[in-house]
């Protein structure tokens, strides 16, 4: 090669050197994500297959600098089942799945579904109703910033039911038993000559196993994963309700803190998660049922009789409810008329309508 032909390929060289873009340097943004169930639980595996798995790929294909390094503790590993907001509150956890049933104290307005049992068992009516609630009165708002804690969108479930070590044919068969519940819903059974014992999914299937309880309500969904039916193989359908539980949240301060276009990324995602939860209770609602059956769980659906008689034999939540949210304040009649309102207008059929008892 001569040196005319030498030099002048020198030159190409850097010229195609200099022309091609500097490539770009990646900034990896570390975050914890927590619950204090396992990811099995559908709305736990609700945040892992939206949040987790969609947000990268949404920053790559913007072509954003930025990624997020995921840290996955789910099942207790930094927190328990009763202290959730806590745990959000005080960046255990910078995002994560909140039980609001149990933070009856802290978070009273958004456990109103628990206080209004036999309304609806459609869990996309009861998102649709918290999310008319959340954009539209803001003392379900203030509950959230009181905690330092961004809402997201709602976890639902399918209906609860009941598992016992004995079978149900009729209320009576409920008297003297201990029947275990998280929450709010342990008073579901007053009235019924039974007594509520406050426990969480991940303590159920030993606490019935030992004898500290003779039953439990729950939704099938989350019964399912633990194998609640193997130590309480009596599966009686009441169709108790759908409820809204929690939410997926994050930290205020850590959210705030993220850069704009990672938050403006993750945001529409977060808001899948309602709907990735409902569609995975959907899908759990129907082979759940099959599998108990086919594990040896003994079906039964509670005579519409009976389930009528429960209804009506409940103290009246709604009422105490109110007169607790009148205390603190808020305008619990109106409250509670906005949310029945709400929930017939989206087609719920309730067995009770609680606003009209008040």
């Amino acid at each position: 090669m001569n040196a005319r032909a030498l030099i002048l390929g020198v030159a190409a060289l850097c010229a195609s050197v200099m022309a091609a873009p500097a490539q770009q340097q990646i900034e990896t943004i570390r975050l914890t994500i927590g619950s204090s169930h396992p990811p099995v639980i559908p709305w736990v595996m609700a945040m892992r297959n939206t949040v987790v798995q969609k947000t990268n790929k949404a920053l790559e294909a913007k072509g954003s600098k930025y990624r997020i390094e995921w840290n996955e503790a789910y099942g207790g590993v930094l927190y328990n089942f009763e202290n959730t907001i806590e745990a959000l509150e005080q960046g255990i956890a910078d995002f994560g799945w909140v039980g609001t049933l149990w933070e009856p104290a802290k978070m009273p307005l958004q456990n109103i579904m628990f206080a209004t049992p036999f309304v609806t068992d459609d869990p996309k009516v009861a998102v649709k109703v918290m999310d008319e609630l959340m954009a539209k009165n803001e003392h379900f708002k203030k509950e959230w910033e009181a905690q330092k804690v961004i809402y997201f969108s709602a976890t639902t479930s399918d209906s609860y039911q009941l598992f016992t070590k004995f079978p149900i044919n009729s209320l009576a068969d409920l008297k003297g038993k201990k029947i275990l519940a998280a929450g709010a819903v342990g008073a579901w059974v007053e009235g019924l000559g039974a007594t509520a014992v406050n426990a969480g999914i991940p303590n159920f299937y030993n606490m019935v196993q030992t004898g500290v309880g003779d039953g439990v309500i729950l939704i099938p969904s989350g019964a399912v994963p633990i194998k609640l039916h193997e130590v309480a193989p009596h599966v009686t359908y009441v169709n108790l309700g759908t409820v809204t539980f929690g939410a997926f949240a994050a930290n205020k301060q850590k959210w705030d803190g993220l850069p704009k276009e990672v938050r403006d990324t993750l945001l529409p995602i977060a808001l899948e998660y309602a709907a990735e939860n409902i569609r995975i209770v959907e899908e759990r609602e129907k082979t759940g049922l099959e599998r108990m059956k086919k594990e040896g769980a003994k079906i039964n659906t509670l005579p519409e009789a009976e389930r009528q008689r429960w209804a009506n034999a409940m103290p009246n939540l709604a009422k105490s409810w109110v007169e607790a949210a009148d205390k603190r304040g808020q305008p619990g009649k109106r409250i509670m008329e906005q949310y029945m309102s709400a929930m017939r207008a989206a087609g719920a059929k309730p067995a009770r309508n609680w606003d009209k008892e008040l």
